[in-house]
C-alpha cells in the first residue's frame, strides 16, 4: 500500500464537507503517529494531517550521511519494533521507511498533502482550516516537530558576498553540493559536527559555535553497549523536568542543543577541522566576521543554526512571550483540549528521541481520554 496518495486512510469522501473527529493531530512524524496509534487502540476517533506527500519525508530529506545516535533495539514506537540488528544504527531513510510502515501496518488515519492554515476555537471545540478542507475536533495535538521546521539563520547572512554559497543544514545533502574552497560551518551541535567532519577530508573546514560538551565514550568502544544502556535510562528517568539536573540541562538544550554524541572533539581535531567557540556577528567586505575580530575568507557557509517554530497559524493563547508553548508534559496550561507532543524536553531528554516519544504520547492519550470520556 502506498502512502503517496491523499488521504492515506482517512475515510472522508465528500471534499466539500467538514471532517469531524474527536482528536485532530497535526504532524505525521513519530510523535503524531504514536499518539494516533494509542488513541485508535483505545477506540477513539482521530485524524492525523501533514503537509508532506509521503510519511517519513522529513527524515528522508536530511543529509545523506545522517544516522541515529541510539541503536535500533530502543527506537521502536508503541505497537511496532524497529527492524534490523538491535545494536545497529539506522540511517535517515530507514527511519522514514519505518514511520511509513508504522502508519500502514497499524492502519492509522492519516491525511497527507494537508497543511493547516488556521486553528482556532469553535464553540467548545476547535476548527482547523486546512488545504483539503475544514476539520472540527474536541481535542488538538500539535506534533509539528522537536524544535520546529523553519530554518533559523542570522540576519548577517544577507550581508555575505553573493559569491559565497550559503546552505542551511536542512538543505545540505552531501559535499558535492559545495563550491571549491574553504567552508565555514556555523553551529556546533549534532548536525554541525556531523557536517564539518564529513567536509574536512575534501576542503578546509572551520566550525564555529559554543561547545555543548560531549559524552566521553566512543561509539566504537568495547564499553559502548554498557554505556548506551545506562545513557538511555538516564535520558528517560534522570534527565527530566522533575530533577534539578534535568531542568538545568533542559535550559541548555533549548538554547544551544544537546551534547556531542557520536562525533567527538578528537574526531574533529584528527580530521583537521579548525574549531572555535566564537560566534558569527557580522561581515567585513562580504566575508563572515567572528566576535573575536577574526574575518574568515570562505567560499561556502553551512548554517547549522537550528530551526524555529512557526505557530503563525495557531490562533489560540497557548504560547509564552518567546513563542514557546506554555505546557506541562505537553498539556497546554491556558487552553483546555490543546496538547503538544514531540517537543524538546517535553518531559525528559528522551522526549526528543524515538525511544522517548511513546511515553509522552501515552501520557497525553490518558489526558485526552479523561477529558472526553466515551458517551454512552
Amino acid at each position: 500500500m502506498s502512502t503517496t496518495d491523499t488521504p492515506l486512510t482517512d475515510t472522508t469522501t465528500d471534499s466539500g464537507a467538514d471532517r469531524v473527529t474527536d482528536t485532530l493531530i497535526i504532524g505525521a512524524g513519530q510523535a503524531g503517529l504514536a499518539t494516533a496509534h494509542l488513541l485508535t487502540q483505545a477506540g477513539r476517533d482521530c485524524l492525523v494531517v501533514d503537509g508532506a506527500g509521503r510519511i517519513g519525508d522529513n527524515w528522508r530529506h536530511q543529509y545523506d550521511s545522517l544516522t541515529l545516535f541510539t541503536p535500533n533495539g530502543v527506537n521502536g514506537l508503541p505497537g511496532l519494533a524497529f527492524p534490523g540488528d538491535p545494536w545497529a544504527f539506522a540511517g535517515k531513510d530507514e527511519v522514514g521507511d519505518y514511520l511509513e510502515t508504522y502508519a500502514e501496518q497499524l492502519a492509522l488515519p492519516v491525511r497527507l498533502g494537508t497543511r493547516v492554515g488556521h486553528l482556532g476555537r469553535d464553540g467548545s471545540g476547535f476548527r482547523a482550516e486546512t488545504s483539503t478542507g475544514v476539520v472540527r475536533s474536541q481535542n488538538v495535538v500539535i506534533a509539528t516537530g522537536t524544535f520546529g521546521r523553519t530554518p533559523s539563520v542570522p540576519s548577517c547572512a544577507s550581508e555575505l558576498d553573493p559569491a559565497i554559497l550559503q546552505l542551511h543544514s536542512s538543505a545540505y545533502r552531501r559535499p558535492g553540493q559545495l563550491r571549491e574552497g574553504p567552508v565555514l560551518v556555523v553551529g556546533a551541535a549534532h548536525s554541525g559536527c556531523d557536517i564539518a567532519l564529513e567536509l574536512a577530508p575534501t576542503r578546509e573546514t572551520t566550525l564555529v559555535g559554543r561547545d555543548t560538551g560531549q559524552v566521553p565514550v566512543s561509539w566504537d568502544s568495547p564499553a559502548f553497549k554498557a554505556v548506551m544502556t545506562v545513557l538511555v535510562q538516564a535520558q528517560r528517568h534522570v534527565l527530566t523536568r522533575r530533577t534539578p539536573m534535568g531542568r538545568r540541562q533542559r535550559r541548555e538544550v533549548l538554547a544551544h542543543g544537546g551534547q556531542m554524541l557520536r562525533v567527538k572533539r578528537s574526531h574533529l581535531l584528527e580530521a583537521g577541522v579548525s574549531r572555535t567557540p566564537a560566534r558569527v556577528v557580522g561581515t567585513v567586505g562580504g566575508q563572515p566576521q567572528l566576535d573575536d575580530g577574526t574575518v574568515l575568507e570562505v567560499a561556502n557557509v553551512i548554517w547549522a543554526t537550528g530551526f524555529r517554530q512557526d505557530y503563525s497559524w495557531l490562533d489560540l493563547p497557548v504560547l509564552d512571550e518567546s513563542g514557546w508553548p506554555r505546557e506541562s508534559r505537553g498539556v497546554a496550561q491556558d487552553v483546555d483540549g490543546v496538547f503538544f507532543c514531540g517537543l524538546a524536553y517535553q518531559f525528559a531528554f528522551a522526549s526528543m528521541l524515538l525511544h522517548g516519544v511513546g511515553r509522552d504520547a501515552a501520557y497525553l492519550t490518558s489526558r485526552i481520554l479523561a477529558r472526553t470520556p466515551v458517551k454512552r
